[in-house]
């Protein structure tokens, strides 16, 4: 399995996917097109319109993108894919568009057999167990929340630390996590901006410049290193 679960696309005054980039070369190698799966369709845009949006990106790296929409087999184009790349958006929109189209178990078995793939917050959430620890309002209702589980805890993209200077009193990412683990037991990583974690040789590592942040039931969370193996991490 070779994959990148990436906290975010876009970095504050980058172009999209920019700080990722550099490792497309590496993750596809010698791929020449990828699918790219947009259900989520941040801010409501068009499958066509996201479509593009890779599309421009991928071309810095010498790499052609193909929409899941432009299949009438979803499932097949996933299977036949040599290599996939899932955009961020609405988790629930995302989840319940997978399962729809009968692509979830297709996606998570290519993947655990080797078809390079990358995801971005929305794309990076369901690399875990499960959607439930994602940031986004449930704008529909997927039939599960089980996801492909290719790291054996759940994630929360764009995780922020609390502001002492802020106001605002209502509830911190932390807070919400800690809700999560009165109900379930699964650790639950959270990925700073501009951070990722590179699944390789069944290794899981953590890469970018900044710490995540380890929450685990009945425990106190606590900070690891940018190069820190998580695989063993449930």
């Amino acid at each position: 399995m070779h994959a990148i679960l990436a906290s975010t696309s876009t970095l504050h005054g980058e172009d999209y996917l920019e700080y990722l980039i550099p490792h497309l070369p590496e993750l596809y190698k010698g791929i020449d097109e990828i699918l790219f799966i947009p259900y989520a369709r941040p801010g409501g845009i068009s499958h066509q319109e996201y479509t593009a949006i890779a599309s421009q990106a991928f071309s810095k790296a010498g790499i052609k993108v193909k929409g899941i929409h432009e299949f009438e087999d979803h499932t097949g184009a996933v299977k036949n894919a040599k290599g996939i790349f899932t955009g961020g958006g609405n988790t629930f929109l995302l989840v319940s568009e997978l399962y729809r189209n009968k692509v979830m178990n297709a996606l998570k078995e290519v993947v655990r057999n080797g078809t390079p793939y990358m995801g971005t917050s929305a794309g990076t959430n369901i690399g875990g167990l499960s959607m439930q620890t994602t940031n986004d309002m449930p704008i529909v209702y997927p039939p599960s929340f089980r996801t492909l589980g290719l790291v054996p805890f759940n994630i929360n993209p764009h995780y922020l630390d609390p502001d002492p200077s802020s106001k605002h009193k209502g509830e911190t990412r932390e807070t919400r996590i800690k809700e999560f683990h009165g109900l379930n037991s699964q650790p639950v990583i959270g990925l700073r901006e501009g951070s990722w974690l590179e699944l390789k040789d069944n290794k899981v590592t953590l890469k970018g410049s900044l710490q995540a942040r380890i929450f685990k039931k009945d425990k106190l969370p606590f900070e690891v290193e940018t190069g820190t193996d998580l695989s063993d991490l449930n």
